[in-house]
This record gives C-alpha cells, sequence and structure tokens, in this order.
C-alpha cells in the first residue's frame, strides 16, 4: 500500500494523475491552447465514419468477436501485406484491441511474471512505465540522447540480462520523433536474438515519417517475425482517436497468450468502429500519402515558428510531435516551466522529463504537438512569442 493512498498497491504509488491528465485541464481551466495532449482537433474522413453509421443501421452493435471481426482483422493482414510485405494469417496471428493501449498491457501481462525485466528507451510514453508495474516486471532504460536522440549500443547491451523477458520498441518514437534507422534496428535485433527477447514494437506512427525517410518495422528483420509483436492502431493514422481501436500483429503462439489477458480485460468492443477502420485500412495510397505531406507541413511550420520564437527545436523525423530545449530562452526547468506556461501566455506543453528515469537529461525538454489546424498552431506560437525570451 501507499502512503499516499492506502487502497492502493505500493508498485502503482509512482503512477498518479497522468501528466496529460494535469495539462489537459489545465488548459480547460485557464483556455489555453492545448499543444500538449497528442489528440486532432478536426476528425478524419467522412466516409470512414459514415461507414460507422452504416454499420449500427445493419445491427453491428452488440458484442464483436473475442479476436475482433474477421473484416477489420483481414484488413490489417492486408494492410501489412501491402506497406511492409508482413504476412499474418487473420484468425491466429492478429488480435484486435481498445487501441493500441490495451495491446500493449495485454503483452506485458501475458509475458512477463513478477521480476523479469523490460528494456525500454527513454524517453518512453508513459503507458510502458505503468504496464510494467501492473505486471510487477522491472524497468531498465537505455537513454535516448540529443541532439539526434541515438543510443549507446553497449549501454542497451549492458541493459540485456538473463532477465529481461521483453523489450519495448516505439519507432516512429514518442515524444522525440526519432524514426530509427535500420542499422539501429538491426543492432538491436541481433542482441534480442542472442538474449532469446520478446519485442513489442509499438509502431502506432508508422504513417507518419518525413523527409523521404523509410518506416521499417522490427518484425521485417531477420529473425524477428517470431519474436516480434507488432502494434498499431487507427486512433492516429485517421484522427479517430476516441474510438480506441488497435491491433497486435505477432505469430498465433504469441498472439495466444495475448487473447488470454485481453479476453480478462475488455473482453470486445468498438463494434461499429471495426468495419469502418477496416474500411480507412483500404483507402487508396493518396490518403496515407497525403497524411504524411500533412503533418510533414505541419511540422516544418510549428519548428520554423518555434524557431524564431527562440527555442532550440529538435527536428523530428516523425510523428507529430516536436521537442525543443528550453534552456535557449533562459529555463531550465521543463516542469516548472510547462505549469506556469497557460498563466504566462496561454498555452499548454508537456514537460519531457516526465518520461525519463534519468530526470537530468530530460529537465531542460519540453515536448509540443503540431497536430492541430495551422490556424491553432499560429496562435499557440503568436501566444508563445509573449514569453520575451524567458523572461
Amino acid at each position: 500500500m501507499t502512503a499516499a493512498n492506502p487502497y492502493l498497491v505500493a508498485r502503482l504509488g509512482g503512477l498518479g494523475t497522468t501528466i496529460f491528465t494535469e495539462m489537459t485541464a489545465l488548459a480547460v481551466e485557464t483556455g489555453s491552447v492545448n499543444m500538449g495532449q497528442g489528440m486532432p482537433d478536426t476528425d478524419g474522413p467522412q466516409e470512414i465514419m459514415d461507414a460507422v453509421t452504416a454499420a449500427m443501421a445493419a445491427g453491428h452493435n452488440q458484442y464483436p468477436p473475442l479476436p475482433g471481426m474477421p473484416v477489420l482483422r483481414q484488413a490489417v493482414a492486408a494492410h501489412q501485406r501491402r506497406f511492409h510485405a508482413l504476412e499474418y494469417d487473420p484468425d491466429s496471428e492478429i488480435q484486435i484491441t481498445m487501441g493500441a493501449s490495451e495491446a500493449l498491457t495485454a503483452s506485458v501481462l501475458a509475458f512477463c511474471e513478477a521480476g523479469d525485466e523490460i528494456v525500454m528507451f527513454e524517453p518512453y510514453f508513459d503507458l510502458y512505465a505503468a504496464a510494467g508495474a501492473l505486471a510487477a516486471a522491472q524497468r531498465r532504460v537505455v537513454t535516448l540522447r540529443q541532439p539526434d536522440f541515438g543510443f549507446d549500443l553497449d549501454e542497451l547491451r549492458a541493459a540485456i540480462g538473463p532477465q529481461t523477458r521483453l523489450l519495448i520498441l516505439n519507432t516512429p518514437h514518442n515524444p522525440t520523433g526519432k524514426v530509427f534507422a535500420r542499422d539501429e534496428l538491426t543492432a538491436i535485433a541481433e542482441l534480442c536474438i542472442e538474449h532469446d527477447v520478446i519485442v513489442l514494437s509499438d509502431e502506432v506512427y508508422e504513417h507518419m515519417v518525413f523527409d523521404g525517410r523509410t518506416h521499417t518495422p522490427m518484425a521485417t528483420l531477420p529473425g524477428m517475425w517470431d519474436r516480434t509483436v507488432t502494434i498499431s492502431s487507427a486512433g492516429k493514422t485517421f484522427s479517430f482517436t476516441g474510438w480506441k481501436i488497435g491491433w497486435a500483429c505477432a505469430p498465433a503462439p504469441l498472439i495466444e497468450a495475448i487473447r488470454t489477458v485481453k479476453q480478462n480485460l475488455t473482453f470486445a468492443g468498438g463494434t461499429p468502429f471495426q468495419p469502418a477502420v477496416a474500411h480507412g485500412l483500404g483507402m487508396p495510397d493518396s490518403y496515407f500519402d497525403g497524411l504524411t505531406q500533412e503533418m510533414q507541413a505541419k511540422r516544418d511550420h510549428l519548428s520554423g515558428a518555434l524557431q524564431a520564437a527562440g527555442f532550440d527545436v529538435l527536428a523530428p523525423a516523425g510523428t507529430y510531435f516536436v521537442t525543443v530545449d528550453i534552456t535557449s530562452i533562459g529555463e531550465t526547468d521543463g516542469l516548472a516551466f510547462c505549469r506556469s506556461l497557460p498563466d504566462r501566455c496561454g498555452v499548454v506543453a508537456v514537460p519531457s522529463v516526465v518520461f525519463y528515469d534519468t530526470k537530468a537529461v530530460g529537465a531542460a525538454l519540453v515536448r509540443f504537438t503540431f497536430c492541430k489546424r495551422m490556424d491553432v498552431l499560429d496562435e499557440a506560437v503568436a501566444r508563445l512569442g509573449r514569453l520575451g525570451g524567458g523572461s
């Protein structure tokens, strides 16, 4: 039990309210422009929304099958084949989940015993730490270091030991926007094969990779298909984050383990959204190419404006987040800076330090999102200009 809450088990005591909940509440309270939470302010394609209405009218309103509706599992399999040349059996090697979050958490709970170790790169999405805590597993972090957020291979090698059960990979990476290069992935893969480690590969930003770069799924590397769980979702690709439709793709024994946990979490849900997402996954290349182009334009727009406002911008290669180093405007404490920002200029951002175990490394980093309308980006930057160089 914890001192703060005697009803909460000790292993969850360090979690508390997420930074996203805190900052979004602050945005509402102060009327600030919310550049913190990665939530688009416009809906995705109308034809996908129309498909939900059609599914409801057709009677798809009760529990779907535990693995997910066949139409969506088939669409996910087709998507993996089309974009990544990966083959999965829709019946035994794909599991539909309540967002990528459930896929990640169910995977950790399925694979990890108490005391097992999970290796992850920091800064890490906070759910990874929470899922590990739920499983009573131990976290081992490897730091991505600015300005390019590379990692030290010797540090990674040292982090993997006899108790390592999982490695969680996120590429394109939230919050830094790093897209892991093929040689980096190959080095990671070789260590995972050597130590018989399962990889959870979070690829929810797979269609947001910029400047001609290529997203390389971990499962495509030699020897990795058999030990990789690839996780993605409709929320980021189609701008319907509230639908919470995600999936996991992996060899049948891994999916069977995940499914055993998933059936005791939510069992199944999101019935009318599933055929709609299936429709979305079958949309022409022009949609996916257009998404990439739109997000790259917004990245360039926000990054340029932040630089003009005095911030040291660490340009992202993917996702819809941009990280800045606030020491360039005379600040050093990202958490205090973000908590004061709404009152100082009416903008909300997220302090990256909450995604680090090595707090000193992330102390002065702040994450902004650019999955907003251009006019919202302009308003946010205009307000940030009022900071006057951190005075």
